[in-house]
C-alpha cells in the first residue's frame, strides 16, 4: 500500500496541533499514561503509523518492552496500575463510539475519576481525541508506519 499524499500539513495545521499538544502536556497527567492511552486507541483504530510511533514515543518516556507489548491485553496482565487501567478502559470506550457501542459508562468514568482530577482528565480525554483524529487522517492517506514525531 501506498501513501496517498506526500505532505498532508500546513502550517495553520501544524501550530493547532502544537497547541493541543501543549494542553494536553500542561495537563498534569503522568506522560506514560498518555502514551498508553494512545497506544491503546491506534491499535483499536489499527493505525500502524500511530502504533509505530507511539511505541517509539512511549520508550523514550522510559516505557518497558513487556508492558508495551501488552497494552492489547492489559486486562489478562499483572502489568499495570489501577490508574492505568482505569485510563486504558477510558480511551477504549472513548474510541470505540460505533452504532449502538455504550461508549463511556458511569462506571468507566467513575473509575477514571478516582484516579485522575478534572485537569488530568481533560488532558486524557483530550489526548484520546487527538490520537482518534491522526488515526482517521492516516487511514484516509493511507499513512505508512515507520515514522516518528
Amino acid at each position: 500500500m501506498e501513501a496517498r499524499m506526500k505532505s498532508t500539513v500546513s502550517p495553520d495545521v501544524f501550530t493547532a496541533i502544537q497547541h493541543l499538544n501543549r494542553a494536553i502536556q500542561a495537563g498534569g497527567a503522568d506522560p506514560l499514561v498518555l502514551e498508553l492511552v494512545h497506544l491503546r486507541a491506534s491499535q483499536i483504530n489499527g493505525c500502524a503509523p500511530c502504533v509505530f510511533a507511539g511505541v517509539a514515543s512511549a520508550k523514550k518516556h522510559g516505557e518497558t518492552d513487556e508492558r508495551l507489548h501488552n497494552v492489547v491485553a492489559w486486562r489478562e496482565t499483572p502489568f499495570f496500575t489501577d490508574g492505568e487501567r482505569a485510563a486504558l478502559a477510558l480511551a477504549e470506550a472513548a474510541t470505540r463510539i460505533q452504532d449502538g457501542a455504550t461508549g463511556v459508562t458511569d462506571e468507566i468514568w467513575d473509575a477514571a475519576a478516582a484516579h485522575f482530577d478534572e485537569k488530568q482528565l481533560s488532558a486524557i480525554i483530550l489526548n484520546i481525541a487527538l490520537t482518534n483524529f491522526f488515526n482517521r487522517i492516516n487511514h484516509t492517506i493511507r499513512e505508512q508506519a515507520g515514522k516518528t514525531w
